[in-house]
């Protein structure tokens, strides 16, 4: 036997021991324990790795599996992972020295990590290669309990450049802390892609799918949210107004107004909206509650254009453009197949 056999049953007999140790099989049920465990095991074949070459991975699979036939976890795939985990967050990385990260951040993102579910990790590494891009999901994951879909769906809409990216005036009508909350809150663009639009829709369109989709939308206008009404209807003078669709923000503790617009931004707009926030702060708003924010979507926008409307007024608004990914021609939408009749037909491929 040569010393680089031996070394290595010796070494494989020691990962064995620290999975036997660590009652590994209690840990799986046990989050934080299950992501250390694979930070570890991600540490030691990356340190090994380099010594016995890239087929070192398909051995250990190959010696825990049969150890450990009852346990999850020891595949191939999921061993390069634990592997990718390690050496993401780990300080030794040529991505420290590209992105000249600090080892503070290291630190904190890991903390961070071991407090998300494996799915959700294996994603992150997947996707995104910015660790403050990373940092910034990983947070967000947390204080939202994102699912794995919706951390996906997150990240595939780019939420990280979207957000507090709207054109507003919230700091010169808002107090400090709630300028910068409220900036944060809104973002530019908002996408719709779960709207299905014939090629000559109309605001009432948008408004009523956005409502029938109402735990995607409330989904996309992030966390906070809570659906008071469509068309709100307001009197005052004996003239009837109705407001596209009313919010009620339970951190801000403030009404959200929300207006929608299929068109270019123009300046009336903004005189409108201001018209419906002063209406519901004298009709609607408590003493309790925080000034009404207003939001306006905009098919399009000139950024500076949004600036010079909003200069002068003492309402908080905020102005961001929305976006559909997929608008179909009538003829063309009542053709296409179901879900059902399309999982439908692979089930009868399958037979």
């Amino acid at each position: 036997m040569n010393n680089l056999t031996l070394e290595y049953k010796n070494w494989i007999i020691e990962l064995k021991s620290k999975v036997r140790s660590t009652q590994i099989k209690a840990a799986f049920a046990v989050n934080s324990a299950l992501i250390h465990f694979y930070w570890e095991l991600g540490k030691m074949i990356a340190e090994k790795e380099n010594v016995w070459g890239s087929k070192l991975i398909e051995r250990v699979a190959k010696d825990l599996k049969e150890e450990f036939p009852d346990m999850k976890g020891f595949s191939t795939t999921n061993l390069k992972y634990c592997k990718l985990f390690y050496q993401y967050f780990s300080k030794k990385t040529k991505l420290e020295n590209e992105l000249n990260l600090s080892p503070q951040l290291e630190d904190e993102l890991l903390k961070l990590a071991f407090n998300l579910p494996w799915g959700h990790i294996k994603m992150l590494i997947g996707k995104i290669k910015d660790k403050q891009v990373a940092k910034f999901y990983i947070q967000k994951t947390i204080q939202n309990n994102w699912s794995r879909d919706v951390l996906d769906i997150q990240i595939k809409s780019d939420l990280y450049n979207r957000q507090g990216k709207s054109v507003n005036n919230f700091k010169n009508t808002l107090p400090e802390p709630m300028s910068d909350l409220a900036n944060q809150t809104l973002k530019d663009p908002y996408i719709f892609d779960f709207l299905t639009l014939s090629e000559d829709y109309k605001e009432k369109d948008i408004e009523k799918q956005l409502v029938q989709n109402i735990t995607k939308f409330l989904l996309e206008l992030g966390k906070g949210f809570a659906f008071i009404g469509q068309q709100y209807h307001i009197a005052i003078n004996e003239n009837d107004y109705f407001i596209d669709l009313l919010f009620y923000h339970t951190k801000l503790k403030c009404y959200v107004v929300i207006e929608l617009k299929n068109t270019k931004f123009k300046p009336e707009y903004t005189g409108k909206l201001n018209f419906y926030l002063s209406a519901i702060d004298s009709l609607i708003k408590d003493e309790t509650d925080n000034a009404t924010i207003g939001i306006l979507l905009c098919k399009d926008k000139n950024n500076i254009e949004a600036e010079f409307a909003l200069r002068d007024i003492n309402k908080p608004i905020g102005i961001s453009e929305l976006n559909f990914t997929e608008v179909l021609p009538d003829n063309l939408k009542s053709s296409l197949p179901t879900i059902e009749e399309i999982e439908s037909e692979f089930k009868n491929f399958e037979e």
